[in-house]
């Protein structure tokens, strides 16, 4: 008999994660967002494998929500990570996030949302409210979304 647990919700992230890979490789081949959609992708600033500008790690110390519509570009996907230029204050700048470090996606335009729990650093966390409500307002509010738990399919 092994001791060995399943660790599902570690598991479903995984799988969850590859969804967002795979809507960032199907946005980086068609070289923009097909549609209408669009993407609010919230990370972890300072997880391992983080790379922004400092400027942006001072004025979102633990998380950051970046959209993902009409002004990015040089959109890169690679097995473990996502690369992007975006725009802040008018000075390009260039993003490499893990899809480790991800902790939320949503797609306004067609009510989807996805929240994560376990992160880069190993660690399964409940977040307090992001750093950036006015994108994550905004994203709920034009979705109308239900946030994926995972905790509402664990036995209690």
């Amino acid at each position: 008999m092994s001791d060995v647990e399943l660790d599902y919700a570690f598991l479903m992230d995984n799988a969850l994660r590859r969804v967002v890979y795979d809507v960032l490789t199907i946005t980086r081949d068609l070289g923009a967002a097909p549609g209408e959609h669009h993407f609010y992708i919230e990370f972890l600033t300072t997880a391992p494998g983080v790379s922004i500008p400092d400027a942006l790690v001072e004025s979102y110390p633990e998380r950051m929500t970046i959209v993902l519509q009409h002004q990015f570009k040089d959109l890169q996907v690679y097995e473990e990570r996502f690369e992007v230029t975006l725009w802040f204050k008018g000075e390009p700048s260039r993003l490499r996030v893990p899809f480790d470090a991800v902790t939320a996606f949503a797609d306004p335009s067609v009510h989807f949302d996805l929240r994560f729990t376990h992160f880069a650093n190993g660690d399964a966390a409940d977040l307090p409210a992001t750093d950036t409500p006015d994108a994550e307002d905004e994203a709920t509010a034009e979705a109308g979304a239900e946030v994926v738990s995972l905790d509402s399919f664990r036995k209690k």
